[in-house]
């Protein structure tokens, strides 16, 4: 078993995530403890240029057709092999989509003890994790001899997980990628013609505190008044009030707007992977222990309507 610490980069079309630069940059803080090399792992076919930027010591290059696209069923089998390969002290999946799902059945398969929703390490190998939707963090020494570790935003921020170094890149085999269950047909997205969030520099945020629909006209015309859009957490999406273009999270889009008006939104990992860059966060929520106050900037602990009543007349007044 090394003492190295491998990153499991996520990169869709060409792009890598941001939840890629947060997990190397949390690497780097376990790789000073356990004195061994931040690895990066790239699956994807045709695609060294993804490693370009990762702050890696050393980056594993798995090319193979079958990993052009993500599939759970060939990232699965070519990650196996490695991994009981190279044994290394910890693997860093994002806590998303794609790195859950590889993650669970990786540690099912391989044995290997998974940590779930890490925020951060600390001294001794310790981790950090968030429990109960961010309103307890959890804290245990990392499991051997290989842990396998799901990460969530919040401890590190991604622009400390870039380098202006290109890390050497070493290909490996995926090995043989045969007799798939899954395979990719096409990307089904968005129709044209709805506002893109993600180039809103004012977003006006609405959860479950918004209670019914017809509130959410309340939202629009604060909205219209700040010169922003109304954006949303997924119940009021799952709910059908807003469409899934307005969706903010990890089912959802990645904003970095300059203000990011929280309106009864809890902080769930989801959500606030998908918004916690943002220049200025604003909470509102009747909850005083909600994990959305822990990374805002400013809070109101009281009812969003009540508030937004209040910021429509003073806007109308302005």
């Amino acid at each position: 078993m090394s003492q190295d610490i491998f990153v499991v980069i996520e990169h869709l079309r060409g792009q890598v995530s941001d939840i890629s630069y947060i997990m190397l940059a949390g690497a780097r803080d376990l790789a000073q403890m356990t004195g061994g090399q931040v690895v990066g792992v790239v699956l994807g076919h045709n695609g060294q240029g993804i490693a370009g930027n990762l702050a890696a010591d050393h980056v594993l290059y798995l090319d193979h057709p079958q990993l052009a696209e993500f599939t759970s069923d060939a990232y699965q089998a070519a990650l196996s092999g490695l991994l009981q390969e190279k044994k290394p002290r910890a693997v860093l999946f994002g806590s998303t989509t794609i790195g859950a799902g590889i993650a669970n059945i990786l540690s099912a398969r391989l044995d290997f003890p998974l940590v779930g929703l890490c925020r951060s390490f600390g001294q001794g190998e310790k981790y950090v994790s968030q429990i109960c939707g961010g309103k307890i963090m959890a804290e245990g020494a990392l499991p051997g001899p290989t842990a396998l570790v799901t990460m969530i935003p919040g401890g590190y921020k991604p622009e400390q997980g870039f380098s202006e170094q290109t890390p050497a890149l070493s290909e490996v085999p995926a090995g043989p990628l045969d007799n798939l269950r899954v395979t990719l047909k096409n990307y089904i997205e968005p129709e044209a013609g709805d506002v893109d969030i993600a180039n809103e520099s004012i977003l006006i945020a609405v959860g479950r505190g918004i209670q019914t629909e017809d509130n959410i006209e309340l939202a629009d015309e604060l909205a219209e008044l700040m010169k922003g859009v109304v954006c949303a957490s997924r119940p009021v999406v799952d709910q059908g009030w807003l469409p899934t273009s307005r969706m903010v999270g990890k089912s959802g889009k990645t904003v970095k707007p300059k203000l990011y008006l929280a309106m009864g939104i809890s902080g769930a990992p989801e959500h606030v992977e998908g918004m916690v860059d943002s220049e200025m966060i604003i909470a509102v929520n009747t909850d005083p222990a909600a994990p959305i106050f822990d990374i805002a900037q400013y809070g109101a602990n009281t009812d969003l309507l009540d508030l937004m009543e209040v910021l429509i007349e003073q806007l109308e007044e302005l």
